[in-house]
């Protein structure tokens, strides 16, 4: 029988912030008591009385509160480790008092469920960890855990991307262990249950299984969570002990003072010594104790803690007001507002939705409080894609945000150090990198600032040394009106997530530490970083055999940043040009889909008039490329096996070697390297950043996507679309060969494409039939989930960024191809329509 529990009790609370600033977030009121409190009462439902609590954050305010458990039924111990050891560690940390089966939880969720089945589960399939699992509508903030017939866990991922959602089972960080297990913890080492203990157990093939609980789990990790978890208690879907008399629907404590006039509506929960003034109006919400809720107020959906007052005639819509606040006569607050302790709301103040105060603001009577916090409530789930976050044009990103969010990446770095900065050609991201030179200087960090500078040659500086990262604003290459920064580590690579997350913590935690004004970070203009990227760029080519090839080219720069570098490196190469939108214009650098068709129809003319022997477009981001050959044919699909071809001919006496292509690319290549006995073809997840990553192994010395990027990895790890075109021309000149020839002679395989609408809560389901779909067929799981069925391969791909998911068919007959896409793609919308 289980008797013993670890509540994990350390959490900081800061997405909950502002209303976590004064209390751990497990004490956090969920109904008039703390969450933590609704946790030790499931405990003690099922028997588990013998309860250790692991504190870190605020631990005073945790064991003044439970004591020793004995006024809860149980017996309460503590303890406090020196260091975040991981959640793991901590656990491993009170390795004295666990000496028998013991089941680990949080402090701060919401849950009803059966942890004796789960218990009873452990033991029948004699496990050394059981994760009780649930599903989740959006797995991506979980780790996904998938488990064979059994219930025995096959693999684990934490913190998946969209295409990692292999099922939309995740881990509720509940765990049933033996004591044993502990051995495998380090003692006082940084060590999680979900990146460390839990593969370790797999890797040495120790019984490690997973429970499917029903029932109600809700992890409240930030504000909207937390309004949501009150809702779905007030609504009764979740059974939880709630405090007070039963009267009807609602639950009062005896000494509430509620005037014969007022009137409760849905589910109320009033708390002790609260008063309720005549005529008062209270729907869906609770009221904690000693509050006062005066005359003709009308309070709807919202959650009062402790000791607060508000006044007559005051109006509250799904908002939480913490202790000792007073909200004065007449005060109207919009919804989803947040008002943190000790803060004082004059008489007549209007306060506008989707605003936080912090403690002890006052706002003056009759003040219209309008600064409204809704372009950061957007990231309120994740504030980043990949190392990339993006926001509406001077809306969501302004000047504020960009202080704000350079303030945090520099309080992440430390003082004293040197970020490199840069940005495109557009006025917005000439504003916002100038506000996140001004956030990072302001905590003490030194500014290189490349200004107008393409993103390729970004992170070539940073390889330099001179920085310890960097970032890069740009208009989005997809939306005209979003502007996307992109972080950067100090080698030039995509940030990594260990980093972006503590960014994130302090960007929504709002306690920026500034340094004395004498020790204000200074801003550095650099010269010569074009001419040492020229430099780089013609040493990496045979120059002399581009040169007597005698190349007569077309380039549409598309009035991007490559007009001011790219002629000159031409030149270079003595070949032949006639450019396009050779000049820099950011409010036509980013074309819809009927302005990138004329592009291409205007500039398929120019090749069949002029017979010039090859074409390009360079993507305002300068890292992809569209290519077109004299007859106008464009090579969009055929143009990662051709330059795939391209180099494996041109490497073909070389040591064995890795070429690296995404999920998504056709098989075309593995087929066109059966010709060469040094090189093996690698498959990545469909994302600059993995390809990015994937550089890391020396072996690998060309990547290619589907969508015109491509990485010479003995240039660079990132693609650029200038050194693209240049390689392609230097490995058409060495081969002696035209674009076309060599795609005349490729293996063929056709590829079709279909996407479906699908509601972000539906991804993971979906993900999930499609394992079970392709349960025991031979298949892929990289980045999506691929099958393969003789010569015909599906992907089921969800979109990481639209409520989109995508299916993608090849075959080596494309009527079979099309065929096959359909059928998936209304697959795929039967499971999503379940």
């Amino acid at each position: 029988m289980l008797k013993k529990a670890v509540i994990m009790a350390g959490g900081f609370g800061t997405r909950l912030r502002p209303i976590t600033m004064n209390l751990p977030k497990p004490m956090v009121p969920m109904m008039n008591v703390p969450m933590m409190e609704h946790i030790v009462n499931l405990l003690k439902k099922h028997h588990i009385t013998d309860i250790v609590s692991l504190l870190y954050f605020q631990p005073d305010k945790i064991t003044s509160y439970f004591g020793t458990g004995v006024n809860f039924g149980i017996s309460m111990k503590y303890m406090q480790a020196m260091a975040d050891y991981g959640t793991a560690g901590a656990v491993r940390y009170a390795y004295e008092h666990l000496t028998e089966r013991f089941i680990v939880i949080s402090g701060d969720v919401l849950t009803d469920f059966d942890l004796g089945a789960a218990a009873e589960f452990h033991e029948a399939k004699g496990a050394k960890a059981t994760i009780v699992l649930t599903q989740a509508a959006n797995p991506l903030a979980f780790g996904i855990v998938m488990t064979d017939k059994e219930g025995r866990i096959t693999r684990f991922l934490e913190k998946p991307s969209w295409g990692e959602v292999f099922s939309d089972t995740i881990n509720t960080g509940i765990y049933i262990l033996e004591p044993d297990v502990l051995e495998l913890i380090p003692y006082q080492k940084d060590f999680d249950f979900s990146k460390d203990l839990f593969p370790l157990m797999l890797q040495r093939g120790l019984p490690l299984y997973g429970y499917t609980a029903q029932g109600y789990w809700q992890d409240v990790g930030n504000l909207d969570q937390y309004q949501q978890a009150q809702a779905d208690a007030i609504a009764g879907k979740v059974k939880v002990e709630i405090k007070g008399e039963k009267r009807g629907t609602h639950y009062i404590a005896a000494s509430a003072n509620i005037h014969e006039t007022a009137k409760l509506h849905g589910t109320v929960v009033i708390g002790e010594n609260v008063t309720v003034g005549p005529r008062a109006e209270i729907i869906n919400s609770s009221i904690g104790n000693g509050c006062r809720i005066g005359y003709g107020a009308k309070i709807d959906s919202s959650v009062i803690w402790e000791r607060t007052t508000i006044g007559d005639y005051a109006s509250l819509d799904h908002d939480v007001i913490t202790n000792d606040v007073v909200v004065g006569d007449y005060v109207t607050i919009g919804e989803n507002v947040f008002i943190s302790d000790g803060c004082h709301i004059g008489d007549h103040a209007k306060l506008a939705s989707n605003i936080k105060l912090w403690p002890q603001k006052e706002v003056e009577s009759r003040a219209i409080l309008t600064r409204s916090l809704v372009q950061e409530e957007k990231w309120m789930r994740d504030l980043f894609t990949d190392a990339r976050v993006t926001g509406a044009s001077n809306i969501e990103m302004n000047p504020e945000f960009g202080a704000k969010f350079g303030a945090a990446l520099g309080n992440s770095l430390g003082a004293d150090k040197t970020v490199i900065g840069s940005r495109d050609a557009n006025e917005v991201c000439r504003m916002v990198k100038r506000a996140m030179a001004a956030g990072l200087m302001s905590v003490g960090i030194n500014v290189i600032d490349l200004q107008t500078m393409p993103l390729p040659l970004t992170r070539q500086a940073l390889r330099e040394g001179k920085a310890v990262a960097g970032f890069h604003v740009r208009q989005s290459p997809y939306y005209p009106k979003q502007i996307d920064i992109i972080l950067l580590n100090a080698d030039g690579r995509d940030m990594q997530t260990n980093a972006l997350k503590k960014i994130e913590r302090l960007f929504f935690g709002e306690d920026i530490k500034r340094v004395d004004p004498d020790n204000i970070g200074s801003l550095i203009f650099p010269e010569r970083t074009a001419e040492a990227y020229m430099n780089a760029y013609t040493s990496a080519l045979d120059v002399k055999s581009i040169a007597a090839r005698q190349f007569s080219i077309v380039v549409d720069y598309a009035y991007g940043m490559t007009s001011a570098i790219f002629p000159r490196l031409l030149g270079e190469l003595q070949c032949q040009v006639v450019g396009l939108n050779g000049y820099i214009d950011s409010r036509r650098a980013i074309r819809g889909e009927q302005q990138s068709k004329a592009a291409r129809e205007y500039m398929s003319q120019v090749m069949s008039s002029l017979k010039y022997e090859i074409g390009f477009i360079i993507d305002p981001g300068v890292e992809k490329i569209s290519v077109v050959d004299g007859s106008g044919r464009w090579y969009d699909e055929r143009l990662l096996a051709i330059v795939a071809k391209l180099f494996m001919e041109t490497n073909k006496d070389r040591t064995p070697y890795k070429i690296a292509v995404t999920v998504a690319a056709s098989s075309e290549i593995e087929d066109i390297a059966k010709e060469y006995s040094n090189v093996s073809v690698v498959r990545i997840p469909n994302s600059h950043s993995a390809m990015m990553e994937a550089t890391r192994d020396k072996d690998i010395l060309f990547l290619g996507d589907t969508r015109g990027r491509l990485i010479f990895t003995e240039f660079f790890f990132a693609s650029d679309s200038m050194f693209a075109i240049g390689k392609i021309l230097d490995m058409l000149a060495k081969t002696g060969s035209r674009i076309s020839d060599i795609e005349n002679n490729l293996p063929r395989r056709y590829q079709v494409n279909c996407q479906t609408p699908c509601p972000w809560e539906k991804k993971g389901l979906i993900m999930r039939r499609s394992m079970e779909y392709s349960e025991g067929k031979q298949r892929e799981l990289i980045d999506g989930v691929k099958i393969f069925d003789n010569d015909v391969s599906i992907l089921f791909l969800p979109d990481k960024e639209r409520g989109i998911f995508h299916v993608t068919a090849e075959a080596t007959d494309k009527s079979k191809a099309q065929q096959a896409a359909e059928y998936h793609i209304k697959l795929v919308e039967q499971w999503r329509d379940e």
